[in-house]
């Protein structure tokens, strides 16, 4: 008998409305079920992931995807708030950022990012990273429970 799965959740912290829409495009051609949930700022990221205010109903994600440049609070602030939050540190997180900084890349390990990667810049190259990590992360490694 085949088991049938919840959609994956997914949180988006990209200000980048052409890279929220590759993203989707990317996602959408995956193979695996997914809620994409995007948001464009550090202080929405947070928000979304404490279920505070708008986001008081927010599923918890079952994968962040964070870029590092955000307007306000930056992606490397909203990392290090994840990883020291026991409820939310399990949660993998992939930096997905135009960055190729060896100093944003050696930060956001120590500040315990899963994975860095930078965006590539053409199109076909953004959707084929985008359904790649989808499909390392929900269709190859195995993840804790929450709760």
């Amino acid at each position: 008998m085949t088991q049938v799965h919840a959609p994956i959740e997914i949180l988006l912290v990209e200000d980048n409305p052409a890279d929220i829409r590759l993203t989707q495009e990317g996602l959408k051609e995956a193979k695996v079920a997914n809620i994409l949930h995007a948001v464009t700022n550090g202080r929405d990221a947070l928000d979304f992931l404490h279920q505070n205010g708008a986001y008081a109903a927010s599923p918890r994600p079952d994968l962040i995807l964070l870029d590092l440049n955000l307007p306000g609070i930056s992606g490397h602030q909203v990392l290090a708030e994840i990883k020291r939050d026991p409820n939310l540190l399990t949660i993998p997180v992939v930096v997905l950022t135009s960055s190729e900084s060896e100093g944003d890349i050696v930060k956001s390990y120590e500040e315990h990012a899963n994975c860095f990667i930078a965006k590539p810049v053409d199109f076909s190259s953004f959707l084929d990273i985008v359904s790649r990590i989808e499909n390392f992360w929900f269709s190859i490694v195995r993840l804790p429970q929450p709760g």
